[in-house]
């Protein structure tokens, strides 16, 4: 089997054509406790680290958000927040189980047609050029088979003005925390997946994803290969986690 017709899903080489099957069993095994897991994983930093990536998309009243891999819906919530009565947020997400997390949460949230939910995979978006004002998407972009493909989308469906705001784990840069960081991300994590949602493969693989995934000069790149301008990114807790911008003019 060439290069070409695989990918990694992990540290594994597979079919391009499985890996999304296979992503879809991680998240479908772990929705349930999702938000609980994270809250475990990371001491509740990835609250933190959400709150800044939403604060970095500049979302103004009216605007309509598009937000990619909403899973439990934490960005659209904060989007939410900021779009009021005049805006939108579309929760799109590849995968049935995490998406009806979200949209249970919105509907508990009280937040009425400002809210849509649409099943959809990041590389073949089912949107018109030019549909939003702001494009987010949170830890889901190195679950993507072909992550350029989805930066493209990103890029083709928002308007001019529009920015794209991508929160993600990177690489952790601090030399004395890469033995604690590997300890963690391969041995406890695991185990907490295995003593929480009686599975430890799906956690494994989170692991895995995390060091297969660009670092953020690459994602960086990446980024304005799709033709986004202006783009940065701000490492987060040591390299842990990025947020990435760009701007489409």
């Amino acid at each position: 089997m060439s290069e070409d017709s695989t990918t990694h899903f992990g540290y594994r080489q597979v079919p391009l054509e499985e890996k999304a099957k296979r992503v879809a069993s991680v998240f479908d095994s772990v929705a349930d406790r999702y938000d609980l897991m994270n809250d475990l994983m990371s001491g509740g930093l990835h609250r933190i680290w959400k709150r800044q990536t939403v604060g970095r998309t500049l979302i103004r009243p009216g605007h309509h958000v598009l937000d990619l891999a909403a899973g439990t819906g934490d960005l659209a919530s904060h989007a939410l927040e900021k779009v009021g009565p005049e805006g939108r947020v579309v929760l799109s997400d590849i995968n049935h189980s995490m998406l009806a997390r979200g949209r249970d949460r919105m509907i508990d949230q009280g937040v009425g047609p400002r809210a849509h939910y649409v099943i959809a995979d990041a590389e073949e978006l089912p949107f018109p050029d030019g549909s939003f004002d702001r494009v987010t998407i949170g830890f889901g972009l190195r679950n993507v088979t072909r992550k350029e493909n989805a930066l493209a989308e990103m890029r083709r469906v928002l308007r001019p003005g529009g920015r794209a705001v991508i929160l993600e784990f990177s690489q952790v840069y601090v030399p004395a925390l890469r033995p604690f960081y590997d300890l963690y991300s391969f041995r406890i994590m695991p185990l907490m997946g295995k003593l929480v949602v009686n599975d430890a493969e799906s956690y494994r693989y989170l692991a895995e994803s995390i060091r297969m995934h660009p670092d953020a000069p690459t994602l960086k790149g990446m980024m304005e290969e799709a033709g986004f301008e202006d783009c940065d990114y701000t490492l987060l807790t040591g390299g842990v986690a990025a947020i990435h911008a760009g701007w489409v003019y």
